[in-house]
Parts: C-alpha cells; structure tokens; sequence
C-alpha cells in the first residue's frame, strides 16, 4: 500500500497491524487520503523487529495495532525515536510519558496531545464511561473517592479475529456477560482518566451483532456529593461537551433517538466516529441514569486513531470521519 511517489508534504504513516480489525479500519480511512502516504513492509518482514522498527522510525506517525508484547516489544526497539506513536493495544494507555488519546477528555487535552510523541488510543468502553464519569468528577457531583457502576455491550468485533469467528459460526450465544473476575483490563484507565480513586464496577457484555455499543452509568445516591437530578447530571454534560463535534449531548430524557419510542439500538453509530451521550431520570424515586452510544471500531478505536492523526497533521478532524447526522 506504499505510495509510488514520496512527496515531503506528505505525512508518512507506518500501520503495524494493519491486517487486524482495528489495523483494517484505519487503512481504510486514510488510504485515499492526499496528504497521506501508507508505509508498507513486505510481507517476508513483518515479523522481523529489526525491519519493523526501522520503517517505523521512518515515519512520521507509527499506529500500533498490536497484542501488547508485541506493542512493548517494538516501542522499546524504537528507543528514543521521535516518531509519534499511537498504541492502540492496553499495553501503554495508563503509563508513564504516554498521553491519553481522547481529546474531548478535557479543556487542555488537544495541547497534551500536539506536545506529545507516545499516545494511547483508548479503549472502547473506556471512551463512553470515560466520557460519562470525568466531567461528573470535576464538576463535585460524583465522589472521586466512590464505586461507579459501568454497564456495557458492545458488538462482537471488538473481541478481534478470535471472537468474530466464534460468531460467524452457527449456535453462539446471543447476548453473553464476562469479565466475571471484575479485573477487566479496561478498568485501570477507567480509574485513571474518569479522575477516581477507586476502580468501579465494570460489567462488560456482548452481543450477537457485528459493530456498536452502549455504555451505561446509573448515578447513584451513594456515588453523588449531594442529592442529583437528570436536569443537573444533563446540564454538567452539555456545557463540557459544547462545540464538540464528535460528542453531542442528547436533549434530557430525549425518546427521538429511540425504536418504537423504547429502545435504544447498540448498532445506531456504526462505521461513525460520534460518541452520543444522554441522560434519563426518574424524578420521583431520584433515579439517574447516564448512557453513552458509539461505534466500537470508530471512536472506539480506529476512528479515535485517525482523529489524533488529523490532530498532530493540523489537518480538520473530521478529515477521512463521519459525523453522525
């Protein structure tokens, strides 16, 4: 996929991975790109280190989309290569010198971002409850200090090669929990970039359907700093998320986005990079509940690589993206 011509206008981009799901998707949102020119190993050498490591310090902007030893492993080859790399393995979302790859997380994190070599892609359910529980945190509504629950379903893809097989196959399971153990690998970077002190509650699950997923936070009275409502939990979300084009906020207690006025479809974003964030509530009992609605291989994943890319190339974000209408 290596371009025939080199033009120094052009941004050198190394794919290693680009064969996986996550890997496939980003080719596919850069490939007829102008500006971009895909670096390419053949295929005798991608299992070489040293040839690896060299194309990547080549380039201008290296995507890892690999198991995380692999990640490790080709990181630490690199050395103090200033090439900018984005991991979107868990092998570096919650370490040291690496940036968190979402730039609507906060109000300085694109400046994070542009001073940066080593950035995290983040994880899909991490985007949603991340999205939901670190404006709560900063706005005092949700107790650094509490247990949030996380509730999640996502699309079969975002298992990888070996869980969309299983799916291809007749008799699967329809709907499945796991991370029964509550250590999802997820949760670290939940804890972390959510801005709480202690892990919550991750219960993630699957669905029998391709791409999607839905992230729900239940704003409970023993996770609140006082006493809550939908107006307040809406409110704090609108005015972070305002302007952002990635991530609208949803009218409260908005039914328009919903089937029949009642159901609210995992698979609305797919092949999007918008992350939709809602609340709902029960004034009477006091319940609040905050859903978050994206694409697992979008702004879950590829599509949140690409808008770093666009980030750090100075190009518009929206570049190679879809916005949700």
């Amino acid at each position: 996929m290596t371009s025939n011509t080199t033009s120094s206008n052009k941004t050198k981009i190394f794919i290693d991975g680009q064969h996986g799901t996550t890997g496939l998707q980003i080719v596919d949102r850069l490939k007829d790109r102008p500006d971009v020119e895909l670096l390419e190993l053949p295929m005798a050498d991608r299992k070489d280190l040293g040839k690896r490591a060299e194309i990547a310090k080549a380039s201008d902007i290296t995507v890892l989309c690999l198991p995380d030893a692999a990640a490790k492993e080709l990181v630490a080859a690199m050395g103090d290569s200033d090439t900018v790399v984005i991991d979107a393995s868990t092998a570096h979302r919650v370490a040291d010198g690496w940036t968190y790859g979402f730039p609507e997380m906060a109000k300085d994190q694109r400046q994070k971002l542009l001073d940066s070599t080593r950035i995290s892609n983040p994880g899909c359910y991490p985007t949603g409850a991340i999205a939901l529980l670190r404006p709560l945190v900063d706005a005092g509504l949700v107790r650094r200090d509490s247990t949030p629950a996380v509730f999640g379903v996502s699309g079969y893809t975002g298992g990888g090669k070996d869980l969309i097989a299983v799916h291809e196959k007749p008799g699967v399971e329809p709907f499945g929990l796991y991370g029964l153990g509550l250590a999802h690998k997820h949760v670290p970077e939940m804890k972390k970039y959510s801005g709480l002190s202690h892990a919550p509650l991750f219960v993630p699950s699957v669905g029998h359907y391709a791409q999607g997923m839905l992230i729900t936070v239940p704003i409970t009275r023993d996770i609140t700093t006082k006493q809550v409502t939908a107006k307040d939990v809406h409110q704090v979300l609108a005015d972070y998320y305002a302007g952002e084009q990635f991530v609208p906020v949803r009218p409260l207690g908005d039914k328009s986005w919903l089937e029949r006025d009642q159901f609210l479809r995992a698979d609305r974003l797919t092949n999007t990079n918008t992350l939709e964030l809602a609340v709902y509530g029960n004034d009477a009992d006091g319940n609040v509940l905050a859903v978050a609605s994206l694409d697992n291989l979008g702004k879950g994943a590829s599509g949140a690589a690409v808008q770093v890319i666009n980030l750090k190339t100075g190009v518009d974000e929206k570049t190679g993206l879809t916005v949700a209408s």
